[in-house]
């Protein structure tokens, strides 16, 4: 018979009364980075997009701002005028001109662009044969380029041997001068810039749908709501917040509308036409900066282009939000 005697480690010897207890061991260098990944890396990882804001954002947009308010040409003297600038375009003919001509093109434009966008979207959505080449096929507008596309709607609506005024001709209408009137060229312009965009935006529509639930339409298919009624109250309120991205994108296309109407004029003078009747405010811009070399007067313009897509955003922003 053995005994097993079970052994205890050294009690740890107690400090005295007038002895201080051993000073705590600092925190490990895995403890400090755990630390420094949940609350600094979000702000390093952020970091990037702020910091080229400031310098291709942020910078430009508060020395243009500068620049407006000086009498500054490209290559000459520079001097202060304060909000000179400003009253001098609030009264030029040729800036509401331009305005006018940005708007009447952004509205012929956009309202067509979303609906058709939301209606190729709805298409493509259904099951399809080559369905996948059908989406692909709506994005080759996009990666062509503007010069090919404005050299082939330029044929398109040419005056003697277009196509356009040969189906126009058919019908027993005239041919259309289609460059040198104001409504013509607008919708010229439009159809080019329909055509290039309204792809893009159906399928970014396209991939909303495809995040709505299928079960309400199969509890509305069992109500007897038939296809077209699911499509305006269960699809569309649902791409609500999808939709107000895509009106505000479209709204900033829109308001700065430039390389359509260049390419259609086919030359450089940035005049939209003999009479201005298609120039955009993005082309007076243009055109007073680099054309007249008043740079103080194209700034102050640019600004104020800046307003109008503030307020024409804000209104598409009330009339969307309005879907339910």
């Amino acid at each position: 018979m053995s005994v097993r005697l079970a052994h205890q480690p050294p009690a740890r010897p107690r400090p005295s009364s007038g002895q201080r207890p051993p000073a705590r061991e600092p925190a490990s260098q895995g403890g400090r980075w755990s630390r420094f990944d949940l609350r600094g890396m979000p702000y390093v990882l952020v970091s990037p997009y702020y910091l080229l804001f400031a310098v291709f954002g942020a910078f430009p947009l508060g020395y243009t701002l500068w620049i407006s308010l000086h009498d500054w040409e490209l290559a000459g003297d520079r001097a202060w005028l304060g909000l000179g600038n400003y009253a001098e375009l609030v009264a030029d003919a040729a800036f509401w001109n331009a305005v006018g001509n940005t708007a009447g093109m952004f509205v012929l434009a956009t309202i067509p662009q979303v609906l058709l966008a939301l209606l190729l979207a709805g298409a493509l959505h259904k099951r399809l044969r080559g369905r996948l080449l059908l989406r692909l096929g709506v994005l080759l507008p996009l990666v062509t380029s503007v010069v090919a596309v404005a050299v082939v709607f330029s044929q398109l609506f040419a005056r003697d041997y277009g196509l356009v005024n040969w189906v126009l001709g058919l019908t027993g209408a005239g041919p259309v001068t289609w460059q040198n009137e104001k409504w013509s060229a607008w919708i010229a312009i439009a159809v080019m810039v329909d055509w290039r965009w309204t792809g893009y935006n159906a399928i970014i529509l396209l991939a909303a749908m495809q995040t709505i639930p299928r079960e309400l339409y199969e509890a509305a298919a069992m109500d007897g709501a038939s296809s077209r009624r699911q499509f305006w109250r269960i699809t569309v309120p649902m791409l609500r917040p999808t939709l107000v991205f895509v009106v505000f994108v479209s709204t900033i296309g829109g308001l700065t509308l430039f390389a359509e109407p260049v390419m259609f004029e086919g030359n450089p003078m940035m005049t939209g036409g003999t009479t201005g009747q298609y120039q955009t405010v993005a082309m007076f811009v243009v055109k007073e900066a680099f054309r007249d070399f008043d740079m103080g007067y194209a700034a102050a313009a640019a600004w104020l282009l800046f307003v109008l897509i503030l307020l024409g955003t804000l209104v598409n922003y009330l009339f969307t939000r309005r879907i339910r």
